[in-house]
């Protein structure tokens, strides 16, 4: 079958493109239009696959979704384009609703014109599967778990731009008959993820011997699953689910965000001993800083459906994958030192601060 996936030069479509070319005989076309978060580098390793082709296509562009899609005759669409860090949704909220929900939009009108045009029997294989986020939901509690009957409470300009998409690719099924799927992710962490975002800005401040600030006392909580993991999770879905439906997809491993920056310091001290200049701990580079609007104090899915229904289970633990993603990181300074020598420089964001 052939894969359009918007967004795989990003941290998570950039997983799902590895796990396609390496692990089965599908094609795939990375539709991406390269902003900050999207790197080709991420994919250096399938780059010069048969079954690989890349487009830089932006998809608020509606002509260009228009003839990449037409141009490529997808049978599966998995839309991970989107912008998607909450920081910088509050910094700048118009870009999430341009390409969250315009750009979901677009796709959809494209996608159900060319669906339309197929014959029985490729109308029968089409999926256009959509990528989402438990942030939707909101806060939790102390107790209790998001379901895929949750109702939606977005609290940030991000959730809110995700949200307002979830609904698009429902109401295209419902009133269009578009065969759609949705999935709704807890917080993604492992190898290639852009610095901007908790795990990978602790892991290159310690090296560096700079403060590893952490949003009040740290007490969210949110439950954290290995990017390899969901990459699996999103092919099987798009391939084996039932049209129509949502599947919530979680790693099973909450941890408050204090909580997994000790367990960075932790690990550092036993991969990497040799510390900066005047560091004695990782540990105490650790600092309490001002918590940002609206943060969620809780996320954490019930992912029963999918491993009931689809067979799914995460395979990483917390305690291994976030060693694989430390190691990855002390490994690879090459790809993190690109990254780093353009516009982003670890700066605090989400404050509200218009840039």
């Amino acid at each position: 079958m052939k894969f359009i996936v918007t967004g795989g030069a990003g941290f998570i479509g950039s997983a799902v493109i590895r796990h396609l070319i390496r692990n089965t005989e599908h094609q795939v076309v990375n539709v991406d239009k390269l902003t900050y978060a999207g790197n080709l580098d991420n994919l250096a390793s399938i780059a010069d696959s048969e079954r690989y082709t890349f487009e830089q296509v932006d998809i608020c562009d509606y002509a260009a979704c228009e003839t990449v899609i037409n141009q490529h005759a997808p049978d599966v669409i998995m839309h991970l384009a989107a912008e998607s860090h909450v920081d910088r949704s509050i910094d700048g909220p118009s870009d999430f609703i341009q390409t969250n929900i315009v750009g979901t939009c677009n796709l959809l009108e494209v996608a159900r014109t060319f669906y339309g045009a197929l014959t029985e029997e490729k109308r029968k294989l089409f999926r256009f599967h959509h990528i989402s986020t438990d942030e939707v939901y909101g806060s939790l509690g102390d107790a209790g778990l998001f379901t895929e009957s949750t109702p939606y409470d977005p609290s940030s300009p991000y959730s809110a731009s995700k949200a307002s998409s979830d609904h698009l690719v429902r109401a295209w099924n419902r009133t269009f008959g578009l065969p759609v799927l949705v999935t709704n992710c807890s917080n993604n962490y492992g190898p290639y993820h852009f610095p901007e975002k908790l795990i990978p800005l602790m892991i290159l401040n310690a090296l560096e011997g700079k403060a590893l600030p952490v949003y009040g006392q740290g007490n969210q909580v949110r439950d954290w699953l290995y990017v390899d993991d969901h990459a699996k999770a999103l092919v099987l879905v798009a391939l084996t689910g039932e049209v129509g439906q949502t599947y919530n997809i979680g790693g099973h491993n909450e941890k408050t965000n204090l909580d997994v920056v000790q367990t960075i310091c932790k690990l550092l001290e036993e991969l990497r001993p040799d510390k900066p200049e005047g560091v004695a701990f990782y540990r105490d580079l650790i600092v309490h800083v001002e918590d940002r609007p609206g943060h969620d104090l809780r996320y954490a899915i019930d992912a029963s459906k999918i491993q009931q229904e689809l067979g799914w289970s995460p395979e990483e633990s917390f305690e291994t994958g976030i060693r694989k993603t430390v190691q990855w990181y002390l490994d690879n300074k090459e790809w993190w030192s690109r990254v780093l020598s353009g516009t982003y420089q670890m700066g605090r964001m989400g404050l509200g601060v218009s840039e």
